[in-house]
């Protein structure tokens, strides 16, 4: 039987904060629930903010286990570095490691809650 993937679903204390992040960050629609953000990307499974009042961010890159993880292929590194850092994240490592014109290495970022996503050249 074959599956496909349908969501991906996020925790976050902030769940505003978080829903708002992946929405600038990925684009489409977002709907609001009382507990629940659901960002609609053109192209890519619905990504879900779920509320959780305890969560506490990962200590990534050198600390604790992450909860999650998301790679994204970009056609431009530049302008994807500046959508994602003008949208809240965080650089966890220098973009010199994902040089533009190359497929090799990423960009890692983490969002407002912690949760570190990474940046390749398509």
């Amino acid at each position: 039987m074959p599956m496909t993937l349908a969501s991906v679903v996020i925790d976050a204390a902030d769940i505003e904060a978080e829903g708002a992040f992946w929405h600038r960050l990925l684009g489409g629609s977002l709907t609001r629930t009382p507990t629940h953000r659901f960002v609609h990307p053109p192209g890519l499974p619905v990504v879900v903010v779920q509320s959780a009042p305890g969560h506490l961010a990962p200590n990534r890159p050198d600390g604790s286990g992450q909860q999650m993880h998301l790679d994204f292929r970009v056609e431009d590194l530049t302008t994807a570095d500046r959508t994602a850092t003008d949208a809240g994240a965080v650089r966890l490592r220098p973009t010199e490691e994902a040089a533009p014109g190359t497929r090799t290495g990423s960009r890692v970022y983490a969002s407002p809650a912690g949760h570190p996503f990474c940046l390749r050249a398509a």
